[in-house]
């Protein structure tokens, strides 16, 4: 039955991640603290950029749009996971499930073109230090922004095409905690071959044009790093980077390990697609809290701030 000939199908169902009342109510309690930090940690990072005069530098404006990008991806599995982990029937609707096959692609297909934005930010830093300013300027930083919301937007546009062109059979059971276009394919009753073509060169496409750039731009670094003599200098000159390269190996690794894979329904599918939608959105603001001096800067003075304001 085919999503959009065939009106009887109003939900789908979802297996979830356990059918034990027990562990699903310690799984609500991990997951709603999963994303209670998800959502602090992203909003305390947003805030703090905007208020702070330090952090108005082309890094960080890439990375107030990475943290909503977080706070959106997350807050698109999450809630509903969690609804579902206290409901004894787990239910979307067609309309919602397509939502979120659009969400769960446009989020995570603009973070990929981010980090490769800021990993031509970290080059520049890096390998042009005085002109620095120039490369990086705020007409550049909107353009690559604008141009990360639109090839994603478009990539997942096809996507979504994709799943209502589904040909569905009887079963409406999908073994998945949410609605991704891999775990759609199991209930088609038609030939999938064409989509799962069509999915997988999207994903390389998208994956490989803004991962070929990160490899360039941390090729060019390395070089630059091994020339410069001192041991203080090369140690400072990585440190700009720490932080985003740990970003991109946990997003771009867990994304290749939960799209490039079949899907099955498995602990194993399960575990990577946490993995990728759940996990990332957490870290990435202690990553960039922990390793960024200015970052750590800008809590002190906001924190000097808010002391000074509360005991005078």
């Amino acid at each position: 039955m085919a999503l959009r000939n065939h009106s009887t199908i109003t939900e789908l169902i979802l297996t979830g991640l356990s059918d034990d009342p027990h562990i699903q109510a310690l799984l609500f309690a991990l997951f709603l603290v999963i994303y209670l930090l998800t959502v602090m940690g992203n909003l305390t990072m947003l805030l703090l950029i905007k208020a702070d005069s330090h952090l108005h530098m082309p890094m960080y404006f890439f990375l107030s749009n990475l943290s909503f990008l977080d706070l959106c991806f997350s807050s698109v599995t999450v809630p509903k996971l969690l609804k579902d982990l206290l409901s004894e029937r787990k239910t979307i609707s067609i309309e919602g499930c397509l939502a979120q096959v659009f969400f769960v692609f446009i989020a995570p297909g603009t973070e990929v073109c981010l980090l490769s934005a800021m990993a031509y930010d970290r080059y520049a830093a890096v390998c042009h230090q005085l002109l620095y300013s120039q490369v990086m300027s705020n007409q550049l930083c909107v353009r690559l922004v604008l141009i990360s919301w639109g090839l994603a937007s478009l990539d997942a546009v096809i996507i979504v095409l994709l799943a209502v062109n589904l040909d569905f059979c009887e079963a409406q059971t999908i073994h998945h905690y949410t609605c991704e276009l891999p775990s759609l394919f199991p209930l088609s009753c038609s030939d999938i071959s064409i989509n799962i073509s069509i999915l997988i060169c999207s994903i390389l496409l998208h994956g490989f044009g803004t991962f070929l750039p990160i490899i360039f731009s941390y090729a060019r670094i390395v070089s630059t790093i091994l020339s410069i003599s001192s041991t203080t200098g090369r140690r400072k000159a990585f440190s700009t980077c720490s932080s985003h390269l740990i970003a991109v190996i946990l997003f771009f690794g867990s994304g290749m390990l939960r799209y490039l894979m079949p899907s099955s329904g498995s602990s194993l599918d399960l575990l990577s697609s946490l993995q990728y939608s759940v996990i990332p959105p957490m870290l990435n603001p202690l990553i960039y809290s922990f390793k960024s001096k200015e970052v750590k800067g800008a809590v002190k003075r906001t924190l000097g701030k808010y002391l000074h304001y509360c005991t005078g």
